[in-house]
């Protein structure tokens, strides 16, 4: 089974609404017929971020609109798509109401969130009761970096570099923010699924752990009672569509093929059978293929 893990779809009103996106977003006929073609057994919709709330109104009204609309995606395909929430960030309580209705009445397995908001990352005390929810009920968070204002976008705005660069750094510092805040450790149970190999934090890993001693040797940095990699180690990452062996490697080196899970980041991506070939690729054996391209995602969702 080949299981798409980081895939998009967007409603009309927030395309409408939003300054980078064109209707190939909101086509889904296209995309199942994409995914026929190769092979693509089923398909999570994550929201892409944007800044459609600008001109909405507020979170609140992105989420209402985006989370309707994707529930009627899930009921018209209900063996093809797999719904990933997103929640109207700055209300904790209306958080926690959106995350019961999306999982509860409309049939989401997971929910969908940005690696930052407006610089506020997700190590925020206002994420911890849906933590505590999500590390309850078992329901899986995937994390895409921010395209609005990621970090860096003060000094730097440019229409290349903004992509290549700051969206992979917001991941890896939102990743590096959790670690730090302890929310690995607590909550070790929840699965945060990283978009883009989680940024840069696998290249990261030895310099995290060599960096952390020499500073603990001082009593520079907080006691985090085992490395940073212990920790790290938790996470997942998809891959987004990549086609090359440097992101899978390093990935494989810290996390292992049990925390990899294929994506084609469709659709701004759109050579899917070549990154399901990356993964075929891979010097690795058949049973961990398998695991990366499908069977990893389905025991997560087995267990929300």
């Amino acid at each position: 089974m080949i299981i798409d893990s980081h895939s998009h779809w967007l409603p009309e009103e927030i395309i409408k609404n939003a300054h980078f996106f064109s209707k190939v977003w909101g086509d889904i006929e296209t995309q199942v017929k994409t995914m026929d073609e190769a092979g693509i057994d089923k398909a999570v919709l994550s929201y892409p971020t944007s800044d459609a709330h600008l001109k909405l109104g507020g979170f609140s009204e992105v989420a209402r609109i985006y989370n309707d609309n994707v529930a009627k995606i899930i009921k018209r395909y209900p063996n093809r798509f797999i719904g990933a929430a997103i929640l109207p960030v700055g209300n904790p309580q209306e958080m926690l109401d959106e995350l019961k209705r999306t999982t509860q009445e409309l049939g989401f397995k997971a929910i969908s969130l940005a690696s930052s908001y407006n610089t506020v990352y997700l190590d925020d005390n206002m994420f911890s009761p849906i933590y505590k929810k999500i590390a309850e009920d078992g329901v899986p968070i995937f994390v895409h970096s921010q395209i609005i204002n990621p970090i860096g976008y003060e000094r730097i705005q440019d229409p290349l570099l903004t992509p290549v660069i700051e969206y992979v750094f917001d991941i890896t510092i939102c990743i590096g923010k959790l670690l730090m805040k302890n929310i690995l450790c607590e909550y070790s149970n929840i699965k945060f699924i990283f978009a883009y190999f989680g940024g840069v934090a696998c290249h990261l890993a030895n310099r995290f752990d060599v960096t952390y001693q020499m500073l603990r040797s001082i009593d520079f940095v907080k006691d985090l009672k085992a490395n940073p990699t212990d920790y790290l180690k938790n996470i997942y990452v998809d891959t987004s569509g990549d086609i090359h062996k440097t992101n899978f490697l390093s990935a494989l080196e810290l996390l292992g093929s049990g925390h990899i899970l294929w994506g084609s980041d469709w659709p701004a991506k759109k050579d899917i059978t070549g990154s399901i070939q990356a993964v075929k690729n891979l010097n690795i054996g058949e049973q961990e293929k398998q695991d990366i391209l499908g069977r990893n995602l389905e025991k997560i969702l087995k267990g929300a």
